[in-house]
């Protein structure tokens, strides 16, 4: 298999997180995107993944996964127990419901207001610019956080007792949150713990 991304971005990391978790990274190759030099732009990138966005992942028979939350559910199903994404149906449907709701109020809202209210990657990257969506998308991303902070009431993780695809997407967004100037309120007390527990996990240390 291989990896079309770029190291320190905020979705290639929960690809890499997911793999490092299932025991996979020293299957997989990493193809470098120059992203910074509009490389995802570019026809031959185009050709992978029309969207323009890593990662991308490259299977041998030419197959080519993109959107983190596929590609996860990909190596969760073909490689040994399914761990991330949940064995039950009720499971499965708890947890894409749980990771969305994660990506769309928090990893995307801060990806919003980094890319509109922050000089982001900078003007050649940076085409177009909402600041005021953008600012609005930073209370949205906070907002989460307090609701994130209430799945943790009776359980460690944010799907439940285990570590799951949900937590992933969560940590790759606190990574983003870091870089925006983001960070968790003092008085979300058990979404500190959490973030202590799962930066501790060591996937994450052969993630990034």
């Amino acid at each position: 298999m291989k990896i079309h991304d770029i190291a320190g971005f905020a979705n290639p990391l929960r690809v890499r997180i997911a793999l490092a978790e299932k025991g996979l990274l020293d299957q997989v190759e990493f193809v470098p995107v120059d992203v910074m030099g509009g490389e995802h732009r570019m026809p031959a990138f185009l050709a992978k993944n029309p969207s323009g966005t890593v990662p991308v992942l490259e299977l041998d028979d030419g197959t080519f996964l993109s959107e983190c939350t596929a590609i996860t559910e990909y190596l969760d199903h073909a490689h040994g127990e399914m761990t991330l994404t949940g064995r039950t149906a009720l499971e499965r449907g708890i947890i894409h419901m749980l990771q969305r709701k994660v990506e769309a109020g928090f990893l995307n809202a801060v990806g919003a207001y980094f890319h509109h209210a922050t000089d982001g990657l900078g003007p050649v990257l940076e085409t177009y610019q909402n600041q005021d969506w953008g600012r609005h998308q930073r209370e949205t991303a906070l907002k989460t956080l307090v609701w994130m902070d209430g799945l943790l009431k009776e359980h460690d993780y944010l799907a439940g007792d285990q570590f799951t695809v949900v937590d992933i997407t969560a940590m790759a967004g606190f990574a983003f949150a870091s870089a925006a100037g983001i960070a968790i309120p003092d008085d979300l007390t058990r979404l500190t713990a959490w973030h202590q527990r799962v930066t501790a996990r060591p996937s994450l240390a052969r993630a990034v």
